[in-house]
C-alpha cells in the first residue's frame, strides 16, 4: 500500500480543522503510488486527496509543483487545485514531512486506451502546455540525460546483464547517440514527464483530470509529447498500436501545432523516453529490497519500446 507514514484518527482530524474544508468524516488510505502516502478524504463539505511527501519529494520544491497545480487550475486546465489552509499556505509540515490537500478529480484511468481517449490525452497534454507559458516559475529537469547515465552507472554492467544480457550494449549505444544528437533548440515549457495512464483520470472520452506532477520541471514540450506517446501507445503485449498513437499526435497537434524541428525531433526525443524509464526500473529493480511492499516495474518493457523507436523512426509519429 502507499500509506508509509500512518497518522492517527486525532491527527488527521487536527490536521484537517487547519482547513476551510468542514469537519473530517472518514480517511482511507490509497494503495496506488510508489512515493508518497495518500488518503482519500471526506469532509463535510467535499472529498480532498491529502498527500504526505515522502523522500523523494523535496520540500524546496513544493512552491512550483503546488504553484504550478493552482496556475494550470485557474487556466482551464483539468488538474486539481491545492487547498489551502486558514492562514494561505499551500502546505504543512507534520511529524518532520510535509503534507498538501489537494482538490479530488472524479475519473478513472484506463489500461487500453481508445483512440478517442488518446486524442483527448493530446489535447490536454497541449492545452497544459499552452496553460503553463505565462507561469512564472522553473524548475530544472532533475531526471533529464546526466541522471540517466548515473543511474544505469548505480546498476553496474554486470547488474544489468542479470537483468537481461542485451541490456549493457543497448544502454551504452543508447547514452552515446543521444548525448551527441539530443535537440537543445526547440521550444521549452513546463511539461510533466511522466503522464502514464495512471496520472490520468478519463470521463468516458473526456479527460477529467492530469494528476502527480512530482517530476514537472521546465524542459523540451515535444519530449513531454514522446513521453506520453512511449506510455500509451504499445498493448499490453508490446505491440504497437498505430491508430492511438496516431489520435493522439492529432488530439496535441490541434491544441498546440508542432514545429517541423519538433517532429523531426520526436524519434530520438521518444528513443531518450524510453531510455529514462529503462533507467530508473532497472536501478529499482536492482536495489528494490524483495519484502518491500512496492511492486517492481519490469524495465525490460521500455527495453521492447526503446528497440521499436530505433526501427520505426519517424513512421511512429506519422
Amino acid at each position: 500500500m502507499a500509506v508509509y507514514t500512518p497518522l492517527s484518527a486525532a491527527e488527521l482530524g487536527a490536521l484537517i480543522d487547519a482547513y476551510d474544508v468542514g469537519q473530517l468524516v472518514s480517511a482511507k488510505g490509497i494503495a496506488e503510488g510508489v512515493s508518497n502516502s495518500n488518503w482519500l478524504v471526506e469532509t463535510t463539505t467535499g472529498r480532498f486527496i491529502l498527500t504526505m511527501y515522502e523522500a523523494r519529494v523535496a520540500v524546496a520544491d513544493l512552491p512550483f509543483f503546488l504553484g504550478l497545480l493552482d496556475h494550470l487550475a485557474a487556466r482551464g486546465s483539468p488538474v486539481p487545485r491545492t487547498i489551502h489552509d486558514r492562514q494561505g499556505a499551500a502546505y504543512r509540515m507534520v511529524g518532520g514531512k510535509s503534507v498538501a490537500l489537494i482538490q479530488f478529480l472524479p475519473g478513472l484511468s484506463v489500461d487500453f486506451a481508445s483512440p478517442a481517449q488518446a486524442r483527448a490525452v493530446g489535447e490536454a497534454l497541449a492545452g497544459l502546455h499552452r496553460n503553463a507559458a505565462d507561469f512564472p516559475h522553473t524548475r530544472a529537469n532533475t531526471m533529464a540525460l546526466p541522471a540517466w547515465r548515473e543511474l544505469f552507472e548505480g546498476c553496474s554492467e554486470e547488474g544489468l546483464a542479470s537483468i537481461d544480457p542485451a541490456l549493457p550494449p543497448m544502454v551504452s549505444e543508447e547514452l552515446a547517440v543521444l548525448g551527441e544528437q539530443w535537440p537543445a533548440a526547440l521550444p521549452r515549457s513546463v511539461i510533466h514527464a511522466d503522464l502514464f495512464p495512471d496520472n490520468v483520470l478519463l470521463l468516458g472520452e473526456r479527460v477529467s483530470g492530469l494528476i502527480d506532477f512530482y517530476f514537472a520541471c521546465t524542459d523540451l514540450a515535444a519530449y513531454d509529447l514522446a513521453v506520453t506517446h512511449s506510455a500509451w501507445c504499445f498493448a499490453r503485449d508490446g505491440d504497437f498500436r498505430p491508430e492511438v498513437a496516431a489520435a493522439l499526435m492529432e488530439g496535441y497537434a490541434a491544441a498546440r501545432p508542432l514545429s517541423e524541428e519538433e517532429r523531426t525531433a520526436l524519434p530520438i526525443l521518444a528513443r531518450g523516453a524510453a531510455l529514462r524509464f529503462m533507467a530508473t526500473r532497472s536501478y529499482d529493480w536492482l536495489h528494490t529490497p524483495a519484502d518491500a511492499l512496492v511492486t517492481r516495474k519490469d524495465p525490460l518493457e521500455f527495453a521492447q519500446r526503446l528497440a521499436f523507436y530505433r526501427e520505426a523512426g519517424a513512421a511512429a509519429f506519422a
